[in-house]
């Protein structure tokens, strides 16, 4: 079984857990996931199935979107309700000093990743130098709000709204920084995924859905194929011949290959369509590489 299914991941696992638990469900051997959910936050989890683990790294970038409600007066270790709390502040904010906080982080802006995140520091994931009680100095990031709304406005010192950013983007570290400007401190206390690597959370599927997919046959049908996860890139079809050498690790003679773009990266196509794999054209050689084989 090769391609993607789109998980809703529910509250309370890892993403860890989740592409285990899909991938006993489904009965094969090898799956991962394209990018990490904390435990406390649900939603899109795009998985990999079988070959398409092989081409994680080949993925474009995408923007993502998030529903975030957020919870003012409170301040944690993890920049969320799942954390020790570290001080807790009386709240007095209007509607208005709530939008105009809110909103004033659209746009490009720097964001420093919080200590409980899988951000690298010298080979150390973050969380695990937290868990120890190690904090150390991060550099901020170039990140970019696109948009917010504001879907509910203050209620027992929480409010709702709707998020639109570039990848990299930590919520948790908004509500901190949004917090913070409105001088009352702030964390997420529920996060859902509504967008990641271009689906949306309608396409998305449960863990009982899989079961019962499996169990009517129809599992298939939830099945993305990797030619759709990899369509930023452009399409070259080879001839019969090309694609059995293709398939076997060998180059292609440009001069021999028809409807090609100039140069980077492609997807590679046999003559009836069925993706073989990704390629890389190289004009000072004048040869189509292989970069990817797509084992099904």
């Amino acid at each position: 079984m090769t391609g993607f299914i789109f998980l809703d991941k529910p509250e309370g696992i890892t993403s860890f857990t989740a592409v285990n638990k899909t991938r006993r469900l489904l009965g094969i051997k090898k799956a991962g996931h394209t990018g990490t959910l904390d435990p406390m936050a649900t939603g899109v989890l795009p998985i990999m199935l079988g070959g398409a683990t092989r081409f994680s790294q080949y993925l474009p970038v995408h923007d993502k979107a998030y529903r975030a409600k957020i919870l003012l007066g409170t301040v944690t270790d993890t920049l969320d309700t799942t954390g020790e709390v570290l001080e807790t502040k009386e709240v007095n904010v209007t509607d208005d000093e709530l939008r105009d906080a809110v909103m004033s982080f659209i746009g490009e802006i720097k964001q420093l990743p919080p200590m409980y995140s899988a951000v690298s520091k010298d080979g150390v994931r973050l969380y695990k130098l937290a868990r120890q009680g190690i904090e150390i100095e991060r550099e901020a990031r170039d990140v970019t709000i696109h948009s917010i709304k504001i879907v509910s406005g203050l209620e027992n010192n929480e409010f709702v709204i709707d998020v639109s950013c570039s990848a990299g983007t930590y919520i948790r570290s908004l509500a901190a920084d949004i917090g913070e400007k409105l001088g009352c401190g702030a964390v997420i206390s529920e996060l859902r995924r509504t967008f990641a690597n271009g689906i949306e959370i309608e396409r998305t599927v449960t863990f009982e859905g899989i079961e019962k997919a499996v169990a009517d046959g129809k599992i298939e049908e939830l099945i993305a194929p990797c030619d759709e996860m990899l369509s930023a890139y452009p399409a070259v079809q080879v001839t019969e011949k090309q694609a059995l050498y293709f398939s076997n690790g060998g180059a292609l003679d440009l001069n021999r290959v028809k409807d090609k773009q100039s140069i980077g990266i492609c997807r590679v196509k046999a003559p009836d369509g069925k993706l073989m794999g990704l390629g890389n054209i190289d004009r000072e050689d004048n040869v189509l590489r292989v970069e990817r084989i797509l084992v099904y």
